[in-house]
């Protein structure tokens, strides 16, 4: 039986991530099944891609297309791109000329214009700035703002670049990583889109609660908008009350803000005695850190999902989280773990700390969510979705599907075909 072909286009599968953890695991759901080719920025290396997501991908799993370096190195002296968006334009180009040869395009990094409809896995409608302006822009027919149209650099160069286009990205199935997100692509996009938690890799033990670290730990990057600094604060607060708790903190410098790391190193060296700073633990090593204790606390507000709280759940972990974003359905909406402000996060932990009860009542709550976001449960609804499309392309038409003109030449003459692994 011939296998059907799926195009997956990726700016890089390469750790850490939230993106390529939720790539790798749609690879690991499909190999096998089908023949896969991934169309990347950069080389793929699945050893250090198994050994940080934990999935077991095979070079024979896959074929690969990568962007040539010259035009990588042309992309980088002509615009400073620390996202990497305008490269992700060019494979956006590239998979437009070569959609045609694949019964399915798809992508887990936001929206994307295949040049056919496809499938998309948006962790945060990035772009939708850009489509509210486009909006207001093509209301207006003034000579003016024609020019401005043609002028605007916050529209035109990406656009040319990939060949774009917001109706047609409309088009694909959209997933999304939690509700929240889903209700913010529906306000930007008048579009519906399909929620999949994306999954926790990792076998979590079971360790008794009393067998735990009276402590906590937190998950991020060691980066401003984790909020490490008020994290220590709340604690530092808390610990007036309950003097024998700790925190680790968990995280690497993969930060654009270069001057935070020194500033938390200042601040946790002040409270040495009670803070950890944990750098670039392995996978194992963060999960036996997290099963030892027993709380959690996270501090970015409207996370777009916040895969930290759910790991923390898996690992048996009460986690206290702000009052926003899609960690808020990681745990439940369960108000006890919810918090506005800093004054109110040191109010509901202490009552936490303070009533076995309620940390019993919490345990149990949590502990029916936790599969909520296993890697189980991600391989089948991704295995589901994809053969309910191709199922329904196959009755019912393609919809949006371009040209591919003399794609096929251009691809081949400069040496692009697909190489396979093994």
């Amino acid at each position: 039986m011939v296998k059907k072909k799926i195009l997956f286009l990726q700016p890089t599968l390469q750790p850490p991530g939230g993106a390529n953890t939720v790539t790798a695991w749609m690879l690991e759901a499909l190999k096998g099944e089908y023949d896969i080719t991934t169309l990347t920025g950069t080389q793929v290396e699945l050893s250090e891609v198994n050994r940080y997501y934990g999935t077991s991908l095979q070079q024979t799993d896959l074929n690969s297309l990568v962007l040539p370096a010259g035009i990588r190195f042309l992309i980088g002296r002509l615009s400073e791109d620390p996202w990497h968006y305008l490269r992700y334009c060019a494979l956006m180009r590239w998979c437009r000329m070569i959609q045609h040869r694949y019964e399915l395009v798809m992508t887990a990094n936001s929206e994307t214009d295949f040049g056919t409809r496809g499938i998309q896995y948006v962790h945060f409608p990035y772009a939708r700035g850009n489509y509210s302006r486009e909006v207001q822009l093509y209301e207006r027919n003034d000579w003016y703002v024609n020019m401005l149209r043609f002028l605007d650099t916050r529209l035109r160069p990406w656009r040319l670049l990939s060949g774009f286009s917001f109706p047609a990205m409309k088009e694909n199935l959209t997933l999304v990583n939690s509700e929240w997100t889903g209700g913010y692509f529906q306000r930007a996009y008048d579009a519906q889109a399909r929620v999949i938690y994306p999954p926790v890799p990792g076998d979590f033990p079971k360790i008794d609660w009393q067998e735990k670290e009276n402590g906590f730990v937190c998950i991020g990057r060691f980066s401003g908008e984790k909020k490490l600094e008020e994290i220590i604060d709340m604690l530092a607060q808390v610990r007036k009350h309950a003097p024998g708790i700790h925190l680790h903190i968990i995280g690497s410098k993969v930060t654009y803000d270069e001057d935070y790391y020194p500033r938390l190193k200042t601040k946790v060296a002040e409270h040495a005695s009670w803070i950890f700073l944990e750098e670039n633990l392995s996978r194992d090593e963060l999960i036996e850190l997290l099963c030892a204790h027993r709380y959690g606390i996270h501090g970015m507000k409207d996370e777009h999902f916040g895969i930290a709280v759910a790991e923390m759940i898996r690992a048996g972990c009460i986690p206290f989280v702000p009052d926003s974003g899609g960690q808020v359905e990681i745990v439940g909406r369960e108000p006890r773990l919810l918090y506005g402000s800093d004054a109110e996060a040191v109010e509901k932990i202490l009552d936490v700390l303070e009533h076995p009860k309620e940390q019993q009542a919490l345990l149990k709550h949590l502990a029916s969510r936790g599969d909520l976001f296993s890697t189980k449960k991600f391989m089948h609804q991704i295995r589901e979705v994809v053969a309910e499309f191709l199922q329904n392309k196959q009755q019912n038409g393609n919809g949006y599907q371009e040209s591919p003109a003399k794609a096929e030449e251009i691809i081949e003459s400069h040496g692009f075909a697909p190489i396979k692994h093994g």
